[in-house]
């Protein structure tokens, strides 16, 4: 039997961290590898390889795969050019706090510093995003290298880069040898299970008991601790308030969950933030310190896993190192039942109201293409139990915040501070993967279909049969227009769009997915887009939804400040190419907002839904 490689080995110990799938795109760099995961795949021994059309597409994957599954996400790329396309999913693992490891091959260790063929710096390239990287230079150092990786990366909650040389991939392994300068590593995780000290966790209570208004802001660092997120509120008698990507933490039907905050957020989040006197900020790093209280306003309370990123938001007074879970736990016994539930009832109440607003401005019509809250609204009605939702950067982020309403068991994810476009498409990919059991469904902007999401349909195409429930859905937002920046042009700058940077040509999107035997819709109205969803949740398959919208649908925050009007009215007066369709678009929904917040006011209903304002 032929001595194993340190190629083999390193697979075989990745296995033993629990690694049963990596996303890979081949290459001479790393050709020794991929040569015994092939060998390895005919026994059955090797984890499943998913080969997408990109390398930056297997980073994202990897990041979506640990997003939702808990796991250590793995990619392997190639030497140099392999490896720089990894680096933007892979600062997506950075700043969202997820475990990756990228193994990234190298030329011959004797070609280093020589100027060779697609040798170049690899530990110094990926110094920036890495938490660990290092290079394999001997067998015996294997071992140590791939398990500190592991642990960086659980732990540190980031990508880890192990860089292997073609020559050391085919070298045969070493047991490491009980010598000076050779480390034999372990192979077990460390605990991630932080409790803070009991005086800690007592000047923490104190805070949230002392609190007559108390809100939670609960990030995806909370996930696993939904049960104890909610029994602490009931106990504190908060509101909720979840960042993006917390979403899902928080079920939809607690009724002082007032979803998001900020650009895409609610206003009685909004409230929330502005009448709090105690926040508690549960696993988040939410970065928008404009919507936060005021300085002085709340006593703080922040409880993370990342030490560094504790008290950097908001002046908080008690910052409590420790996952949000383990910490509630031994938290909860201090926290005294609040008698007093006014706060969070008319936190309830106004979020009623805020869902009929957003049922309104759903179905406010446009001259020139469908309202594209519309098919958000209609999809969220139509939500299958245990869906996944992925969402894309800009306008498509706005309408998923808006609009969608994570049930429990449900899951929904995007890029989060890095806020990367296209990274919605491998996201699905990867959930699809990781629970093919499962319905999911992938919203995109064109701009970012055109990317690399269309590349991924290919993908889709090639492991498709791999799926029991082959059900997956892409909803593409076709306005040809990269419309959130667009917007920000306007409301931020005072510019006008430039539409030489800004458009985006138009394809029949339906088209090019029937073209690779896939069922196409296409959506051109309002009132056919139910229709559309009913037609891709019946459909045991892959479905494209091409979704012509008007590309000047605001994305209106819940309270439009001075400086944003201010700015639109620039951008007018110095020529918006669009301006007339802007000004129709716009006008129409900040009627119907202001329409619904009268009645609100008034305590009418949200009438009939169908008819205009």
């Amino acid at each position: 039997m032929a001595k194993q490689t340190v190629s083999e080995f390193v697979i075989d110990r990745i296995k033993q961290w629990g690694v049963s799938r990596v996303f890979g795109y081949p290459g001479d760099g790393i050709g020794a590898f991929d040569g015994a995961l092939g060998n390895l795949d005919k026994t059955g021994d090797a984890p499943e390889y998913i080969r997408p059309t990109h390398e930056e597409i297997a980073a994202f994957m990897a990041t979506a795969h640990a997003k939702f599954t808990g796991e250590v996400g793995v990619c392997v790329a190639t030497s140099s050019p392999g490896g720089f396309h990894l680096i933007n999913g892979l600062y997506d693992a950075q700043m969202d706090n997820v475990p990756v490891v990228a193994i990234v091959g190298q030329q011959g260790l004797d070609s280093l510093g020589t100027f060779t063929q697609q040798e170049s710096n690899l530990e110094l390239t990926f110094a920036d995003v890495a938490v660990y990287v290092k290079t394999i230079v001997s067998p015996e150092q294997a071992q140590a290298v791939i398990d500190t990786a592991f642990r960086a990366a659980m732990t540190r909650l980031g990508p880890a880069v192990i860089v292997l040389p073609h020559d050391v991939q085919a070298m045969p392994a070493k047991e490491p040898a009980v010598a000076h300068w050779v480390a034999r590593s372990s192979g077990a995780p460390a605990s991630a299970r932080i409790r803070p000290a009991d005086d800690e966790l007592d000047r923490a209570a104190e805070v949230i008991n002392a609190g007559s208004k108390v809100t939670f802001l609960v990030g995806a660092g909370a996930q696993g601790a939904t049960d104890e997120v909610l029994e602490a509120a009931r106990k504190a008698g908060a509101g909720i308030v979840t960042a993006l990507r917390g979403k899902d933490v928080v079920p939809s039907d607690i009724p002082f969950h007032t979803q998001q905050v900020g650009l895409l957020g609610s206003l009685p989040s909004l409230t929330q933030m502005r009448e709090c006197d105690t926040l508690v900020m549960l696993g988040t790093n939410y970065p928008y310190g404009e919507f936060l209280p005021a300085s002085g306003q709340a006593r703080a309370v922040q409880v993370d896993l990342k030490p560094e990123q504790l008290g950097v938001r908001y002046p908080t007074e008690v910052n409590l190192w420790g996952d949000v879970k383990t910490t509630l736990q031994a938290l909860l016994p201090r926290l005294a039942q609040k008698p007093d539930l006014s706060w969070q009832q008319s936190i309830a109440d106004a979020f009623q109201d805020w869902e009929k607003e957003m049922r309104t401005e759903a179905m406010v019509g446009f001259p020139d293409g469908a309202n594209p809250r519309r098919v958000f609204f209609e999809l969220n009605e139509r939500l299958p139990e245990n869906a996944i939702v992925t969402a894309d950067a800009g306008t498509t982020a706005d309408w998923y915040g808006h609009h969608i309403r994570l049930r429990r068991g449900m899951r929904g994810d995007l890029s989060g501070r890095l806020a990367s476009m296209l990274a919605a498409m491998p996201y699905a990919v990867a959930a699809k993967f990781a629970y093919p059991e499962r319905p999911v469904i992938c919203t995109i902007g064109d701009g970012a279909f055109q990317m690399l999401g269309m590349n991924e349909l290919i993908t889709v195409k090639k492991y498709q049969e791999r799926w029991p429930n082959k059900q997956f859905v892409i909803v593409v937002m076709h306005n040809d227009d990269l419309a959130q920046v667009s917007w920000e042009m306007r409301t931020e700058d005072g510019n006008p769009v430039w539409r030489g940077s800004q458009d985006v040509e138009s394809i029949d999107y339906a088209g090019y997915a029937e073209l690779l035997g896939f069922k196409g819709i296409r959506v051109r109205r309002d009132e056919d887009a139910g229709a559309a969803w009913d037609e891709a949740l019946r459909h045991d398959g892959v479905t494209l939804i091409d979704a012509y919208v008007t590309r000047n649908a605001p994305p209106l925050p819940a309270k439009i400040t001075a400086e944003y009007r201010d700015n639109m009215l620039k951008s007018l007066a110095k020529g918006d190419p669009l301006a007339r369709n802007t000004v129709i678009d716009a006008a129409e929904a900040m009627g119907a907002q202001a329409v619904q917040r009268v009645k609100d006011a008034l305590h009418l209903g949200a009438g009939d839904p169908g008819q205009r304002e």
